[in-house]
C-alpha cells in the first residue's frame, strides 16, 4: 500500500531548490512534479502534452509555494533541450536538479526496425539525456553542487520481449551515468540512474490484460502494483542533500521483481 501524503517524508534541503522534469504531464514525469512541489521546490517541466500539462499545473497550483510551471519542447531537437535548460536557468536563476524522465517504450521487433526509427529511438530515449545534462552542468558547476537523475528500464535487466531499441538505449544510460558521475565528482555535482519496474500508470495500462498485470505481481517479491508515487519518494531522497554520497550507481525501484 503506497503511504499517504501525510506520512511521507520532508526534505528541507529541497524547499526552493530549482528542479527541471523532462516528460513530467503524466505517468511517473506527473508524481515527479507533484512531489518535487510538495516539498516547496520551484519546477519547470517538459512535455508535448499540452493538455494535460495544462491541467497538473491547475491542479498542483493551489497552496503551492512555486507553482509548477510548464514548457513545451521536442526533446529529439537538441537545440530545443539547449533552450529548454536555459530558459529554465533564467526563470529559476540556476537548475539545482535535473530529472532526465522522458522516454518512449513502444513496441518494436528486430525485424521492423530501420536506420531512421533507430535513429529516432535513440533521440527520443538517450540523446536527449545527455545534451540536457551537457546545458545544466555550468549552472550546477557556478553553485558547487547538482543532481543529474537518469531514468533508466528495467526491462532489458529482466530481457523483456519486442522492444530491443529501447532496450539498448536504457542499457547505455546506464553507462552514460556512471561516465558522468566520475567526470562531474570534483565539482559537487551526483549523477544517478533510476531503475523502475512496471510501474502502474496509463500509458503501462495499454500494454496489459489483468492477467498480464497478475503475472507481473507473482513475479514480484512484494504484492501490490508499484506507483508513480513510489518512484518520487526514492528520487527525492536522491536529489536532496540527505544523499550527499549517492552517486555513479543504479537504484532500483521494481518490488524485486524478477
Amino acid at each position: 500500500m503506497s503511504s499517504s501524503p501525510s506520512t511521507r517524508a520532508i526534505y528541507p534541503s529541497l524547499r526552493d531548490r530549482r528542479v527541471l522534469v523532462t516528460g513530467g504531464a503524466s505517468g511517473i514525469g506527473e508524481g515527479l512534479v507533484e512531489a518535487f512541489v510538495a516539498q516547496g521546490a520551484r519546477v519547470v517541466f517538459c512535455d508535448i502534452a499540452d493538455t494535460a500539462a495544462a491541467a497538473l499545473v491547475e491542479r498542483l497550483a493551489p497552496g503551492a509555494a512555486h507553482p509548477p510551471l510548464y514548457r513545451r519542447c521536442d526533446l529529439t531537437d537538441v537545440e530545443a533541450v539547449r533552450a529548454l535548460v536555459t530558459g529554465t536557468e533564467a526563470a529559476l536563476g540556476g537548475i539545482d536538479v535535473l530529472v532526465n524522465n522522458a522516454g518512449n517504450d513502444d513496441r518494436h521487433t528486430i525485424e521492423a526496425v530501420t536506420p531512421a526509427y533507430w535513429d529516432a529511438r535513440m533521440a527520443v530515449n538517450l540523446r536527449h539525456l545527455f545534451f540536457a545534462a551537457q546545458a545544466a552542468v555550468p549552472s550546477m558547476r557556478r553553485a558547487g553542487r547538482g543532481v543529474i537523475l537518469n531514468f533508466g528500464s528495467i526491462s532489458w535487466h529482466l530481457g523483456a520481449r519486442d522492444m530491443p531499441i529501447y532496450q539498448t538505449a536504457k542499457a547505455a544510460i546506464e553507462g552514460m551515468t556512471r561516465a558522468l558521475a566520475r567526470d562531474l565528482g570534483r565539482d559537487g555535482i551526483r549523477v544517478a540512474t533510476i531503475v523502475p519496474g512496471n510501474v502502474q500508470t496509463p500509458r503501462q495500462e495499454r500494454w496489459y490484460t489483468p492477467e498480464g498485470a497478475a503475472e507481473i505481481v507473482a513475479a514480484q517479491c512484494l504484492d501490490g502494483r508499484i506507483q508513480p508515487s513510489d518512484v518520487a519518494a526514492l528520487v527525492l531522497f536522491l536529489a536532496s542533500d540527505d544523499a550527499r554520497m549517492c552517486t555513479g550507481h543504479n537504484y532500483f525501484i521494481d518490488a524485486g521483481w524478477r
